[in-house]
């Protein structure tokens, strides 16, 4: 049933489950939309993007899968519905501060602490298909908006927007997919330093121990803003 569905789609042109007409019946069972994205982002929450399968959420909802395929097409589907869901769980409070740079920082720094909240996301949003769920799309709404207000326009809006939220997106990516032990920071740091001639700065700067993630954010888009203050000055 997932596979046809599948292929409908795909001869249509139109993947996002946001740009799908949603299904309405007076006869539409009792599990609802809401349900299934909060089961799903309990289910990924404990065991990754691999461990979601359809039979899997439809046992934590206690339904037979084919429920499911009343208001979603697919694993994709859901993925999308609870990527969405993490940044509406907590919405940036954006228009209290009477300077651009502080409105960016609080978007941003919002999105990030959702991704980590919820390691498994910070991935998704690099996949085939946009953000464009309405919670995300509220934070956008309001970098960009913020973004205009400074000054920013046509491809250098575009350009800022998306430094800034390529910065974000990695940076959090990076803390939730690094994985590594005391032992093997200790044995790679010795071996920088046993090659020394060859990775000097490497050697000299502790590489392997570097992992102040918060302030290298915070630092990074410091670093960012200060370079887009620039290109609005006279």
């Amino acid at each position: 049933m997932g596979d046809e569905r599948k292929r409908q789609k795909g001869a249509g042109g139109v993947q996002s489950v946001w740009l799908r007409p949603r299904r309405t019946s007076r006869g539409e069972p009792p599990l609802t939309l809401v349900r299934i994205v909060e089961a799903a982002v309990a289910l990924l929450d404990e065991e990754g993007i691999e461990g979601l399968t359809m039979r899997r959420l439809a046992d934590r909802l206690a339904v037979v899968a084919p429920s499911l395929y009343w208001h979603v097409d697919t694993k994709d589907d859901v993925i999308e519905l609870a990527v969405d869901a993490i940044f509406g769980e907590v919405p940036p409070k954006t228009g209290r501060s009477s300077h651009w740079r502080d409105e960016v920082t609080e978007v941003l720094t919002v999105w990030r602490a959702a991704l980590l909240r919820h390691p498994w996301a910070a991935a998704v949003p690099a996949r085939q298909r946009p953000t464009i769920g309405p919670n995300f799309l509220t934070g956008m709404e309001a970098l960009q908006a913020t973004l205009v207000r400074a000054g920013f326009t046509g491809k250098g809006l575009s350009a800022a927007t998306w430094a800034l939220y390529n910065h974000v997106m990695g940076s959090a990516a990076s803390e939730s997919a690094l994985r590594i032990t005391d032992a093997e920071r200790r044995v790679g740091q010795e071996q920088l330093r046993a090659d020394h001639d060859r990775y000097p700065t490497l050697a000299a700067q502790g590489y392997l121990y570097d992992d102040d993630w918060d302030g290298s954010f915070t630092t990074g888009l410091d670093y960012l803003l200060e370079g887009l203050a620039a290109q609005l000055a006279p």
